[in-house]
């Protein structure tokens, strides 16, 4: 029986958590090898274990899989997170990349410079209502169904769920006008592995704070 797939990242959100919630999601169990220092990071690449000589990288089915996408791409088609045909695999990946530009805005919020920090912020809430949101809310509207591909949860499903997290600690008053989003939230947000992520002491990581980031600087010398 293969082992539980081993998650090499600092003990933070950054690219690993939707990694993290995918697995979640699906019911996987996983353990978490953190990188603590400048020396640990050192250690994987010399080991020949990141391709590319970055994190996050993931242990799992023999193979040491790196970039954020194909980790994700993987693991959605091994648990039946991908859609039933091509077309919605083409639906599903259109979506979480959409999700991902977003998501990534939100993701370096904490790292920008502080001069430009409310200016950022102000770009994120405008894109936020009035391109990302106002989209996905769209797609509901027009086969309304419970998911968003095929009326079966999917990879899309549990990153927008993610996303729509991320966004209610930025600003809850965001997600106001998108009745079909607030519902997506609660309904998946009830599915018991994911409920289970979303209960205090899980491998759900909290918001960066400036310890941690300052942390990060050290190790990934950005």
């Amino acid at each position: 029986m293969a082992g539980k797939p081993k998650l090499h990242y600092f003990d933070g959100r950054g690219r690993m958590e939707s990694i993290r919630w995918l697995l979640a999601a699906a019911g996987v169990e996983f353990e978490e090898k953190f990188v603590d220092t400048s020396d640990d990071l050192e250690k994987l690449r010399n080991d020949g274990s990141l391709m590319f000589q970055q994190v996050p990288m993931v242990e799992i089915d023999g193979m040491n899989l790196v970039q954020s996408r194909a980790i994700l791409n993987y693991i959605a088609a091994k648990y039946n997170l991908y859609g039933k045909d091509i077309k919605e695999r083409a639906l599903i990946d259109m979506y979480t990349e959409g999700i991902a530009d977003l998501n990534e805005m939100i993701l370096l919020l904490p790292i920008s410079p502080p001069d430009q920090k409310d200016a950022k912020i102000t770009l994120i809430k405008d894109r936020t209502v009035n391109r990302y949101l106002p989209a996905f809310e769209k797609v509901l509207k027009s086969h309304g169904q419970d998911y968003l591909v095929g009326n079966t949860l999917s990879r899309a499903d549990i990153q927008l769920i993610e996303l729509l997290y991320s966004v209610e600690e930025l600003d809850p008053s965001l997600l106001a006008n998108f009745p079909l989003l607030k519902a997506l939230k609660t309904r998946i947000s009830n599915v018991p592995t994911v409920k289970k992520f979303l209960q205090p002491g899980s491998q759900r990581k909290p918001p960066v704070d400036e310890k941690l980031i300052e942390k990060a600087r050290k190790i990934f010398k950005f």
